[in-house]
């Protein structure tokens, strides 16, 4: 049997409009890179508007964040959600590990709507 994301393989379920009808761009828009690329743009535009509103966060938390956008370890994230089952959560965690600095203020006071939701927007939009 394959393994689950295995979408290469006969075993395992392909879906008609991404295999045959869907654009490389499109795919792309929901793709696991784009949803918490996305994710983590929208923890830096939370840390921004609540260091706006005085909250302590620093200059130098942000910038970590904005540094490691596209630092995105796809395997720890998997092995954070088997251990929190909670793909947010394991997220969070996998963001804060390459940004030791600002791991405290990512997703702060937001609720894991906050992130999906938004995404699921976006995609929408670009697409």
């Amino acid at each position: 049997m394959a393994a689950g994301g295995d979408h290469g393989s006969p075993d395992s379920y392909r879906s008609p409009l991404a295999s045959r009808y869907a654009s490389p761009e499109m795919c792309f828009v929901f793709s696991d890179r784009y949803k918490f690329r996305t994710w983590r743009q929208l923890w830096l535009w939370l840390a921004e508007a609540e260091q706006t509103l005085g909250l302590p966060i620093t200059d130098e938390q942000i910038q970590e964040m904005k540094s490691n956008l596209d630092n995105i370890d796809f395997k720890m994230a998997a092995e954070e959600e088997k251990h929190l089952r909670h793909d947010v959560m394991a997220h969070v965690h996998t963001f804060g590990h390459c940004c030791p600095k600002a791991a405290g203020i990512i997703h702060l006071g937001a609720t894991s709507c906050y992130v999906g939701d938004n995404t699921v927007g976006t995609c929408v939009v670009y697409t």
